[in-house]
């Protein structure tokens, strides 16, 4: 292939990929170049609406002048010291995120996956040294549709077989139970005395967007407190104003015991991380025995004390809210012009909608609605085969909405 220093041409950057790449991602055919608040302009000019958000990466919208603004500043001062030494970001950072989501510290690490494991490790030192589970013993238990990486650790709690097929042995000390099943899990906790955790996302992301029935989060604190088991909820995706709240466990007024955060961290400009917990959970870590090269850098501090100050003067949480509704509405008014969709369900800005499948497309029909969707400018991806995920920076206006909805209302009603 000829040596390229520069794309102009879709083609061009798809074939690169495919040469030089891993195959280990199937994206969405365009080739985006630029990105503004809601929308992404391609490498031919074309502007879309952003309707995934890097996965709820880029809640504050595509390169916030105050977000770019904190990390190039502190790029031209101070990027990386390690952990050897302090810096003068990381102690406000954490003591930021403390104060931000009510806990008394913060351990931050890069990507969600990272700060899965490092709950997860967390979750293990406790059991061990407090509340006082033989050695090597400690079991957590996880949701069944439950994502929260591909390393090896957050494969093995997986119920998907394209994330655990031939990356055996997986990791011992999990156990698997259904999602939105006080039951299962009561009963679980109750015929093991060696459970140190329960982690579970309050809304499946991944899995389609799941909401559990009213009462569950509620319902996991509760039995999680009684049986001394440590309640760790993956916000990595819900977190951070997504929902139309602070936290998605905000909606029962639930307070996990370690609260796992990533993605919006940085609003899409940096890999950025944090668990917060107790002193308790936290101080059985000592030095030497977990951490980052990267994790808490100053510019990554930087970064996220100004992303979440965006959310915060912004009122995204309230936007997400309200123009979720909207949202919705406009989904459910489609739904009854076309049996394509077949049930929308979401909370604020984070939704989906299950595909009725075409019997000549099969589990193909989200994927090519998909397509026709990103002919007609707005870019989203399915998952899990039927469902279509739409997750827009929640800068997003009512005007903006109704534009994007009059899209996928069009695409749909033609299919």
């Amino acid at each position: 292939m000829e040596t390229l220093t520069s794309i102009t041409t879709p083609t061009q950057a798809m074939d690169l990929e495919w040469e030089y790449g891993a195959h280990n991602y199937h994206p969405i055919p365009v080739v985006l170049t630029r990105g503004e608040g809601v929308f992404l302009w391609d490498v031919e000019g074309k502007r879309y609406f952003d309707f995934l958000s890097a996965y709820s990466a880029v809640s504050q919208g595509h390169c916030h002048p105050r977000i770019i603004n904190a990390m190039t500043e502190q790029a031209q001062r101070l990027t990386l010291t390690s952990r050897a030494f302090y810096n003068d970001k990381t102690g406000l950072c954490e003591q930021y995120l403390c104060e931000y989501f009510g806990y008394d510290k913060a351990l931050l690490m890069n990507s969600g996956a990272e700060g899965g494991e490092t709950a997860l490790k967390l979750t293990r030192k406790w059991a061990y040294l407090v509340k006082g589970i033989p050695q090597n013993e400690a079991k957590v238990v996880f949701a069944a549709g439950n994502f929260w990486g591909r390393t090896l650790a957050a494969i093995s709690s997986s119920t998907d077989p394209s994330s655990t097929n031939d990356f055996g042995p997986l990791l011992p000390g999990y156990i698997v139970i259904p999602y939105n099943d006080l039951a299962a899990l009561e009963e679980t906790f109750a015929k093991d005395p060696n459970i140190a955790g329960f982690m579970v996302e309050p809304i499946q992301g991944e899995a389609g967007v799941v909401v559990p029935d009213e009462g569950y989060i509620q319902g996991v604190r509760d039995l999680c407190s009684r049986y001394n088991v440590l309640f760790i909820a993956d916000e990595v995706q819900t977190g951070i104003g997504r929902t139309g709240k602070q936290l998605a466990c905000d909606y029962e007024n639930v307070k996990p015991d370690l609260l796992v955060l990533g993605k919006a961290l940085s609003g899409g400009t940096l890999p950025v991380s944090a668990v917060l917990t107790s002193d308790e959970v936290m101080l059985t870590i000592k030095p030497g025995e977990h951490g980052s090269t990267y994790g808490g850098n100053p510019l990554a501090c930087a970064v996220t004390m100004e992303a979440l100050q965006v959310v915060q003067d912004e009122k995204l949480a309230d936007n997400a809210m309200a123009i979720g509704e909207v949202f919705r509405a406009r989904m459910r008014a489609i739904s009854q012009k076309t049996d394509l969709v077949k049930l929308v369900r979401g909370r604020g800005l984070l939704n989906a909608i299950v595909i009725t499948e075409r019997p000549e497309l099969g589990e193909q029909t989200a994927w090519e609605i998909c397509l026709k969707l990103m002919k007609n400018g707005l870019l989203t991806k399915p998952t899990h085969g039927d469902k279509i995920r739409f997750a827009p920076p929640l800068v997003i206006t009512e005007e903006q909405m109704h534009e994007a909805c009059d899209i996928i209302e069009k695409t749909l009603l033609a299919f």
